[in-house]
Parts: structure tokens; C-alpha cells; sequence
């Protein structure tokens, strides 16, 4: 798998050859999975919530975060993490749903969304892997708490996958939208075939200087092309779409954005403290908390098929398909589907069930 890690998936960076030819595989049953019961999501139509409410602050490593807080302040911890070019709203009806069922939900804005700000001016606006991982602990940190179920997708899904590799400690289980997500820069410098290479083209132009000023320029437009892109099925309305785009508007948003993606290109240093952590990544080592890994069936961004990835789950691990036209954004896309896994990996119990199907 550390051969077929590629910097250069879209939103994550993660790709192979085997990308090209765009089918999702599956998961078969081996045996039935032994979990303790857990209970099931009630019903939900995406889109029918449209705010988290007041949001709060706090400091936490260079940043003051912003985020949204749901469920009873002594329930069993989750944190959800957003990716680009998304923001909080990827949960925003994920998190009333895990709220009703006793957790205590916590969704932050990613450093350069929203209401997070940077303390210091001087601070590099780093979006390297290591950077965003850290910025995750760091809020654990701040807010008291030791160990969370993890969730995230795209950017998020990567920086969760990140947390259950390098602290397990800290992560109680994990669910990752298009399922083990890491970047390689060196792998990432290999060429694909141009097919393949034709669905970069917004990490080619992010790497020049007409990308940044276009992005600055549209970056509302450029988002809702990603979105339409990703999610080819997924008919979000002008206000779900807005109620995301107003998180673009942080000042460092378009340095963060286009720092990852040239970092990931090696157009752009990443920070020397972070060296050691990015080393132990490049090895892609194996996640052993309990996951689930999902993917939905019409997601237009390129991904793996999941049998070529679960062999890095090495403890209690699942993947499930959501069907009914689901892309990119599986949990604002199909939220009781994302809610009923964080409920189910918290549940998880007995032996690793499920073997790869067909590619």
C-alpha cells in the first residue's frame, strides 16, 4: 500500500494506478460481526438542519478554533473533521443525531475556515498533513479531552486516519469517508497516465500564479465546481452551498489551500518540526483502533477501490457502500448513514469480520 500512496488524490491525496479504472469494490461478509447492540439512527432527510447555533472558541495550539458543540457535555466524545472545499456543515445533520443518541459532538473549523483565526501573524501558513493532524490533539487538548471517536471525510478523513495511526491513545475508533487517506509527496512526484492526470487539473492550477489569483478571485465558484464534480448526483441547493462558501471568506483560507496541495506537489516547504511525523507517514503504517471505512456509490472524486486498502486495518474493521447516488461529501449527502456508523464503531466488539471483495 506505501507503493500505491499518492499525493495527488483529489482533496486528500491518495491515488493509484488502479484509480483509473474507477470502480468501487466491496466488502463480503466472513463471518457475522460481533458488536454489543447499538442504537439505530432514526431517519433523516439531508438538509434538515440548517445551523449548529451559536458557535464557541478556544484556543488551542497557534489557533484560536472555531467550532460547533452538540450533545451532553459528559457524553462519550466525537470528533468531526471537515476537508476543502468544505466546512462544518459537512455534519450539520450528523451532529443532532449523534447528540440524541448521548454523545458529546464536537465539529471544528479546519485552520483557515470559518472562525478559526491564527494567534500570531508570524505563524507559516503550513496545510501540510502533520500541521492540520497536530491542530486536531492540540483542540483534544484544550477542551480535556483524552480519547474521541474520530470522523472525518476528505481533508478530515485524512487528518482522522492520521490521529488513529500515530495516537491511538487518543482515538477510541475511526470512520473515514474513502477509507485509508495519507499523502506521499514523493510517491506523489510518479506520473499517471494522462487520463488519470486530466482529473488533477485543480492542483496543477493551484501550483501557479495565475491558480492563486483565480482562487482568490472565484474562490465561491471554484468550490461549487469541486462540489458538482465530487457529488455528481447530490442536488444542494443555493443556501446549503452558501451557508458553506461564507467559511471561504477566513483571510488565510486561500494561503492554507494552496499550501497543501503544493506541499503535496513538492512546490512548497513544509515546517522542519514536522519532519519526524512526516517520516513515520511516508512508512504508511496500519490503523488498529476499530474503523469503519465508507464510500458512497457515485462519488466523482478519484478513490481506491476498498479492497485494495483494507489490509491496513489491523484491528475490528468494516466498509460499507452507501447507495442512492451518495458522492464525495457522504455525511451531509446521506447523514444517517455517517451517524449510524460513529454509533456502530463505538459498538464494535468480537473478532475482524469482513475480507476483501472483488476490486
Amino acid at each position: 500500500m506505501s507503493e500505491e500512496i499518492n499525493s495527488r488524490r483529489r482533496f486528500l491525496g491518495t491515488t493509484t494506478a488502479a484509480l483509473v479504472a474507477g470502480q468501487i469494490g466491496l466488502l463480503t461478509g466472513a463471518s457475522a460481526q460481533t458488536r454489543t447492540p447499538s442504537s439505530a439512527v432514526p431517519a433523516t432527510k439531508p438538509g434538515t438542519c440548517t445551523s449548529f447555533g451559536p458557535l464557541k472558541q478556544i484556543d488551542a495550539g497557534p489557533l484560536n478554533v472555531g467550532y460547533a458543540e452538540a450533545g451532553p457535555a459528559d457524553g462519550p466524545p466525537v470528533l468531526l473533521l471537515h476537508g476543502w472545499p468544505y466546512d462544518i456543515h459537512t455534519y450539520v445533520d450528523v451532529a443532532p443525531l449523534l447528540a440524541a443518541a448521548g454523545y458529546r459532538v464536537i465539529v471544528p473549523y479546519l485552520r483557515g475556515y470559518g472562525t478559526t483565526r491564527f494567534l500570531s501573524k508570524d505563524t507559516p501558513r503550513n496545510a501540510q498533513q502533520a500541521a492540520v493532524a497536530l491542530d486536531a490533539i492540540a483542540l483534544m487538548d484544550a477542551l480535556k479531552i483524552d480519547k474521541a471517536v474520530v470522523g472525518g471525510c476528505d481533508w478530515g478523513g485524512r487528518t482522522a486516519c492520521i490521529l488513529a495511526m500515530l495516537w491511538p491513545e487518543r482515538c477510541k475508533a475511526l470512520v473515514s469517508v474513502s477509507g485509508y487517506l495519507l499523502s506521499n509527496p514523493k510517491v506523489g512526484l510518479q506520473p499517471l497516465p494522462p487520463e488519470a492526470e486530466v482529473q488533477w487539473w485543480y492542483q496543477f492550477y493551484l501550483a501557479t500564479d495565475r491558480g492563486r489569483a483565480g482562487y482568490e478571485k472565484y474562490r465561491a465558484e471554484f468550490a461549487k465546481l469541486i462540489w458538482q464534480t465530487a457529488s455528481p448526483k447530490w442536488n444542494f441547493d443555493e443556501a446549503t452551498f452558501r451557508r458553506s462558501a461564507a467559511a471561504f471568506d477566513n483571510p488565510d483560507h486561500v494561503a492554507i489551500s494552496i499550501h497543501n496541495y503544493r506541499w503535496m506537489l513538492q512546490l512548497a516547504a513544509g515546517e522542519a518540526k514536522y519532519d519526524d511525523i512526516e517520516a513515520r507517514l511516508s512508512a504508511a503504517p496500519p490503523i488498529s483502533v476499530p474503523t469503519i471505512t465508507m464510500e458512497g456509490d457515485a462519488n466523482g472524486a478519484p478513490h481506491l477501490a476498498p479492497a485494495q486498502y483494507a489490509a491496513k486495518f489491523k484491528g475490528r474493521y468494516e466498509h460499507r457502500t452507501v447507495p442512492g447516488g451518495i458522492g464525495h461529501n457522504l455525511p451531509q449527502e446521506a447523514p444517517q448513514a455517517f451517524a449510524q456508523a460513529i454509533i456502530d464503531v463505538d459498538h464494535f466488539q468480537g473478532i475482524r469480520a469482513m475480507t476483501p471483495g472483488p476490486a
